[in-house]
């Protein structure tokens, strides 16, 4: 019997994401050999369910932009609801043309700071006969953490540059910088000047990684998948090939020189350039170095995880609070030691 066909889209600032997949069995690992052949009958290792991984059957991405209106209306104008709505309506076609029962519609940065929101919300449910949801930078960085996690394993730190914001987590640490490469742009033009400077130092005045540094960092996002494309100079997207490519900083800086070198029109042949992201491509390799530098790392890894694909696993246990220890204030630890020191005089 073929597995279950499951479908999410992410609505973001920059781009709209649609993935349809599958859990399937992992690869099965040979169990470990008994230490001795007398004894291989009682060590045979127990019987487990083999486990469940999530692979993506299609993704489709489109360049829509929302973000564009925020900063110059602070709202989703009728023009950008409209092709909002014909990609909906074309990923629509998709899921039903493949049988894929769609599970959850995200929408994030643009859409948490749009003051039509209902508005794009219901355009969008009637496309797509699903109502979307926005959910807060918080709950974003937490699935794409989880997402990569699922692949990756613990002790890492995920990284997701979109448009308008940046979620960075370690799977207990989990915030969101009003950052991202369409804003940057937005502000600064294709390529950062000496200005660059002194806004990184102001954003990262509140900002704090504690918890962080010196781990394996995952970068996830248009910002990343395009990086690897050029990178490796692949012309269509693999995610395959991307999935886990290990990269350094000195690769990220030539990759950076590389495209900036060009003009806007050669820069939007190269690969994973195309639909409108050879704009924004360079503010975002900036703001990938310095938040690189900031986590001590010289080595990152390219992933093709995203909210997208945290979306589809079950929700995990929230951890136990740790009870706050009592704080006794000086004053009254000062006082209670006198009254001990008068009571052991008086019994003397």
């Amino acid at each position: 019997m073929a597995n279950k066909l499951l479908a999410t889209i992410d609505i973001g600032s920059m781009s709209c994401i649609m993935l349809i997949a599958a859990f399937e069995d992992a690869p099965a690992t040979p169990a470990p050999a008994p230490a001795s052949a007398e004894n291989a009958e009682t060590e045979a290792a127990p019987a487990t369910e083999p486990r469940k991984i999530l692979v993506p059957k299609l993704q489709k991405i489109k360049i829509c932009k929302l973000g564009e209106d925020i900063y110059e209306h602070g709202r989703i104008t009728e023009k950008k609801i409209q092709e909002l709505v014909d990609v909906m309506t074309s990923f629509r076609m998709d899921l039903h043309a493949l049988g894929a029962d769609i599970q959850a519609v995200a929408m994030t940065e643009a859409m948490r700071r749009a003051e039509n929101q209902e508005e794009v919300i219901d355009a969008v449910e009637k496309a797509l006969w699903f109502r979307p949801r926005i959910i807060s930078g918080e709950e974003e960085g937490k699935l794409t953490y989880r997402s990569v996690k699922e692949w990756h394993g613990e002790g890492i730190v995920t990284i997701d540059i979109g448009g308008g914001s940046t979620e960075l987590s370690n799977g207990e640490t989990t915030f969101s910088i009003p950052v991202g490469a369409l804003k940057m742009f937005k502000a600064m033009g294709p390529i950062p000047g000496p200005e660059y400077k002194k806004f990184v130092k102001e954003t990262f005045k509140e900002v704090s990684f504690k918890g962080m540094t010196k781990k394996p960092v995952y970068l996830i996002g248009g910002t990343g998948t395009a990086l690897a494309m050029v990178f490796l100079d692949k012309q269509k997207f693999d995610y395959k090939a991307i999935e886990g490519l290990e990269m350094s900083i000195a690769d990220l800086d030539a990759v950076t020189t590389r495209i900036s070198n060009l003009s806007k029109e050669l820069r939007a042949m190269l690969p994973g350039l195309e639909n409108g992201r050879s704009d924004v491509i360079i503010c975002g390799l900036f703001w990938l170095k310095s938040l690189l530098e900031k986590l001590r790392v010289e080595r990152f890894f390219i992933s093709t995880a995203g909210i997208r694909f945290g979306l589809l696993y079950p929700p995990e246990p929230e951890p136990e609070a740790k009870p706050k220890a009592k704080r006794t204030p000086p004053w009254l630890k000062k006082k209670a030691e006198e009254e001990n020191s008068a009571e052991e005089s008086d019994d003397q």
